[in-house]
C-alpha cells in the first residue's frame, strides 16, 4: 500500500481506489490528502496510456464515492477531487522515474547549488532515494530526492 502526503489516509483511500481504478480502465498516478487553509481535499490523480478525460474522471468519482462513504477512512469533512496528473506531471514514486528514464524532466531543489535552484535534463537513473540528471553541457548531476521541492515530467511544448 503506497503511503504519500497525507500517510494512513492516503494508503487506506488507496487500497479503495485501486481495484476501482483497474474494472474502469485506469490507474492511480497518485493520492494526496492536503490540507489549505481550512479545508482538507482528497486528491486522486488517475492516468491511462491513451490519456484521462473529464469521463474518466467523472466515471471513477462516481464509483468511489459509495465505497468512501461506508468504509469511512477519513474523520474530518474533505472534498473529493479527481483529474489527470497533467502535462509537467510531478514524479514521486518509484515506477514513476523508472517509466521516464530517458525522458527529460525540471528539478526544483530546496536549497540552490551554485546560486541555481532549478535544472532541466534527462533522468538518467533513480534508485529509491536518488537521481541522476544528465545536463544538457553534458555533464551529470547526482541528486537526493529529499533535497528537491519538486521533480517533473518536462513534457509542456
Amino acid at each position: 500500500m503506497p503511503k504519500g502526503k497525507g500517510g494512513n489516509v492516503v494508503a487506506a483511500v488507496w487500497q479503495i481506489a485501486e481495484p476501482i481504478a483497474k474494472e474502469l480502465g485506469v490507474e492511480i498516478w497518485d493520492i494526496r490528502f492536503l490540507k489549505e487553509g481550512a479545508d482538507w481535499f482528497l486528491r486522486v490523480f488517475l492516468d491511462k496510456e491513451s490519456g484521462i478525460g473529464i469521463e474518466d474522471c467523472e466515471a471513477f468519482s462516481r464509483a468511489i464515492d459509495k465505497p468512501l462513504d461506508e468504509l469511512d477512512p477519513i474523520e474530518q469533512s474533505y472534498c473529493l477531487e479527481v483529474s489527470s496528473p497533467g502535462l509537467e506531471r510531478e514524479l514521486t514514486r518509484p515506477e514513476h522515474f523508472e517509466r521516464y528514464k530517458g525522458e527529460k524532466i525540471k528539478v526544483r531543489l530546496i536549497r540552490p547549488v551554485n546560486f541555481q535552484r532549478d535544472f532541466s535534463g534527462i533522468l538518467e537513473d533513480c534508485d529509491k532515494s536518488r537521481i541522476t540528471l544528465h545536463l544538457e553541457d553534458g555533464s551529470a548531476m547526482d541528486l537526493d530526492k529529499k533535497e528537491t521541492s519538486y521533480i517533473k515530467l518536462d513534457d509542456f511544448e
